[in-house]
């Protein structure tokens, strides 16, 4: 039996440092982020660059208040597919991947074989994306929703492990 080796990348504490300040504010410049490392810029500018390269950094976004956008509904849900033999699943996966509302999207274990989370103006907007979005992909036996009524923690920050 063959093993998937996972690719880890070898990281000092200099590494974790940048790291964990380019996730709290993406927008340092190389000077702001040399300084605060006590680096200078061109040994700080290479560091980032590699971190980039080996797929560490994946991109930088601005992280948005969904509330303000209008978008007050926060969804989970669970879809089911009758068989797994077809290529349905492939192609729900396709189709998922170019759906705005959908902000992630899981293979996961257990009852449902994907969990999404999804984002809606309101219910009426929700309601419709299940009807007129979901429930149209072939091969779909069930679509569970849960709807969040608060949000306790929600971040894109990774926990750094320590070397």
């Amino acid at each position: 039996m063959s093993k998937k080796l996972s690719k880890h990348v070898a990281l000092d504490d200099t590494d974790r440092a940048l790291l964990a300040l380019l996730q709290a504010d993406a927008s340092l410049s190389n000077a702001e982020l040399s300084e605060r490392l006590s680096l200078s810029v061109t040994p700080c500018w290479r560091r980032r660059r590699r971190l980039e390269e080996e797929g560490v950094i994946r991109d930088y976004q601005a992280n948005l208040d969904r509330r303000l956008l209008g978008l007050e509904i926060l969804a989970f849900v669970q879809v089911r597919f009758a068989s797994h033999g077809d290529k349905a699943p492939d192609d729900f996966e396709a189709v998922v991947r170019a759906l705005p509302e959908v902000v992630a999207c899981h293979k996961i274990t257990g009852d449902a074989d994907y969990l999404l989370q999804v984002l809606a103006e309101d219910l009426d907007s929700y309601s419709e994306f299940i009807e007129q979005v979901l429930r149209r992909q072939l091969g779909i036996a069930s679509i569970q929703s849960s709807l969040a009524l608060r949000e306790v923690k929600a971040s894109t920050r990774v926990a750094i492990p320590e070397g």
